[in-house]
């Protein structure tokens, strides 16, 4: 089984709070872990930026990142959300059907 690891920074803990809660109830993520302590440097229309944020690790599964991505584009604040996504097929095997299985039918637990 592959997992996709997707990253999205938020500009605060509410909205973090919000997307994650989303993504899960929607079955989009089996979990979402929300770091805060961020502070993410970046150009943006032509300027070095510097924003305190609240990063998302949302764990998945590779057919449902067109619909994750989706549901993160309409309820985030940012006009262009980071949205980054990372495929696994390394990790305890348990682990990787309970998020398979949380993203489709919710049969397992961890």
């Amino acid at each position: 089984m592959t997992a996709l690891l997707v990253l999205c920074t938020c500009p605060d803990a509410a909205s973090a709070q919000a997307i994650a809660t989303a993504l899960v109830q929607a079955r989009l993520a089996a979990c979402v872990n929300i770091l805060p302590g961020l502070r993410s440097v970046y150009r943006w229309e032509g300027r070095v930026e510097q924003a305190e944020e609240v990063l998302l690790l949302a764990k998945t599964t590779p057919a449902l990142f067109e619909q994750l991505k989706d549901r993160i584009v309409t309820l985030h604040p940012y006009r262009v959300p980071e949205i980054l996504g990372f495929q696994s097929t390394t990790g305890l095997a348990q682990y990787l059907r309970w998020i398979e299985s949380e993203t489709t039918d919710g049969s397992a637990s961890p």
